[in-house]
């Protein structure tokens, strides 16, 4: 058990979106074009955020749940976190599988016949999750469900592709523009 205090959901926001967000014209992975991008590398690699990160992601995980298996690039970190703070094994899903080694795309563990729970870092459209669902698929993996740090898509968080495999997000975009928001608001008042 660790001693270190609890950081609180709104303070693990604000914190997220003081060091991940960018300004400026970004074209996403599903196409869309964004004036707000979460560089999801410069909140990853800070320990006193991906810590309380970890421990918020465990929280929405499946009961059932038997292995946690982080999407490359960015969900790599964020399993590695995830499989420390519960214990639950991890796997690491390629983009594709690699053309040497093993040539799998799906490292680490067996997810024939397990229950796996899907580790994103930020979705807008799910094509990435997509992706991984038919490669676990095809390896005889039961995927449950995806939990991703942020949720930057339009509506109720779900994978077009995959409507029936539930998205359960730490945060949305809402969650991370309140602190700038709250920012352009006071500069209005002054």
């Amino acid at each position: 058990m660790s001693s270190e205090p609890k950081l609180l959901l709104p303070d693990l926001a604000r914190q997220i979106a003081e060091v991940a967000t960018l300004e400026g014209e970004f074209v996403l992975r599903s196409g869309q074009v964004s004036d707000r991008y979460f560089d999801k590398y410069s909140f990853e690699g800070l320990p006193h955020i991906l810590r309380p990160l970890a421990q918020a992601m465990s929280a929405l995980l499946p009961a059932e749940t038997e292995i946690i298996a982080g999407l490359e690039l960015g969900g790599v970190p964020l399993v590695t976190a995830l499989s420390l703070q519960t214990g639950l094994p991890a796997a690491f899903v390629r983009k594709e599988p690699k053309s040497y080694g093993t040539c799998r795309a799906i490292e680490g563990q067996d997810l024939a016949g397990r229950k796996v729970v899907f580790i994103e870092d930020v979705i807008s459209t799910g094509g990435a999750v997509a992706d991984a669902l038919q490669l676990a698929k095809q390896e005889g993996a039961d995927v449950r469900a995806v939990i991703c740090a942020i949720w930057r898509g339009e509506g109720a968080p779900a994978i077009q592709a995959a409507p029936e495999l539930p998205v359960y997000p730490v945060f949305t975009r809402s969650d991370l523009e309140a602190p700038f928001d709250d920012q352009a608001s006071e500069m209005e008042r002054q």
